[in-house]
């Protein structure tokens, strides 16, 4: 998820900061639309969700036990 969060956050940032004007913007526009919608991003992505949560808990048990 972390790795998700930074991609879309120097995109974000690329997109704001970018001095290529309007048609870099349009083209990775259309790149993360695109992206967003397939499956396989979906799946990844829910697969990373999930990962971080068992390792979330995974760590408050830890912190538990101490």
């Amino acid at each position: 998820m972390a790795k998700l969060s930074f991609l879309a956050g120097f995109g974000a940032g690329y997109v704001l900061g970018a001095r290529a004007g309007r048609d870099r913007y349009e083209q990775i526009r259309r790149a993360y639309d695109h992206a967003k919608d397939d499956p396989r991003l979906q799946s990844l992505a829910g697969t990373l969700r999930a990962q971080a949560d068992n390792a979330v808990a995974a760590a408050k048990s830890d912190l538990r036990d101490r």
